[in-house]
Parts: C-alpha cells; sequence; structure tokens
C-alpha cells in the first residue's frame, strides 16, 4: 500500500457505534492528505462479526460494514498469505494503521509503523511518523 493511506482494521471500524466518535471526520481532519483504506479480509471479517453473533456485537458489525463500503473507504483487494491471521497481514501491508487493538499497536510500533487509534474514548491520536 502507498504511504499516504491510512489502513482501517475491524475494531477501529467498530469505534463510532461503541464510542459516539465520527472515526471518518476525524481522520479526515487529522490525516487530511491520506486515503482512508481497508483490506477485502478486514470487509470478511466484520461480516463474519455480523453472522456469528447476536444483540449489540451484531448490530455494530452491520453498522461498521456500512461505513467500511461508504464512498469515503476504498476496499483494496487483498487476500490473506497462507496461515496468516488478520493482524500479520495488516502489518504486512500497513504504514499507518488505525487500530484499537492493544496487542496489534504494539507490535505495529515495533515494525516502525504508524497507529492512529482512539485516545480517551473521545479523540483520535497519532503515534509515530506522519
Amino acid at each position: 500500500m502507498n504511504s499516504k493511506e491510512v489502513v482501517i482494521d475491524t475494531n477501529f471500524f467498530m469505534v463510532p457505534f461503541q464510542f459516539n466518535v465520527d472515526i471518518i471526520t476525524e481522520l479526515e481532519n487529522k490525516l487530511p492528505s491520506y486515503k482512508l483504506t481497508t483490506p477485502s479480509f478486514v470487509i470478511n471479517e466484520l461480516k463474519g462479526l455480523k453472522n456469528n453473533n447476536k444483540g449489540k456485537v451484531r448490530l455494530n458489525a452491520n453498522l461498521a460494514l456500512k461505513l467500511a463500503n461508504s464512498s469515503k473507504v476504498e476496499i483494496k483487494d487483498i487476500s490473506l498469505l497462507e496461515n496468516e491471521t488478520v493482524d500479520d497481514a495488516l502489518l504486512r501491508v500497513s504504514e499507518v494503521l488505525a487500530t484499537n487493538d492493544i496487542e496489534l499497536k504494539n507490535r505495529a510500533k515495533d515494525k516502525g509503523i504508524t497507529v492512529v487509534y482512539l485516545r480517551q474514548k473521545k479523540y483520535i491520536a497519532v503515534e509515530g511518523k506522519i
């Protein structure tokens, strides 16, 4: 992926529905020259959450899918490699990664990947080089 892209992971798409934060507007304001993207395997993970859960998780996953499929986010056709986890694939394709997953965030920082995350359940913060 090119360096002017923010790759959005599965749990980051859930932020608006968990914390009432408009991630798209926040990302556009914080990183105006960056294109918002997500890999197709994240879309598949959201579909799995929607289809295999009930209640709030299912509702949030459905809303997250609508957000991911909006005109503001470009879906990249990227497949998982054999035996590759979603997290490993995100680390492989990202230079700037939007995630709230603490373990993934730490792994990304260790690899020199810039991380965008929700701070204090209110606003988006960036850690790393932009």
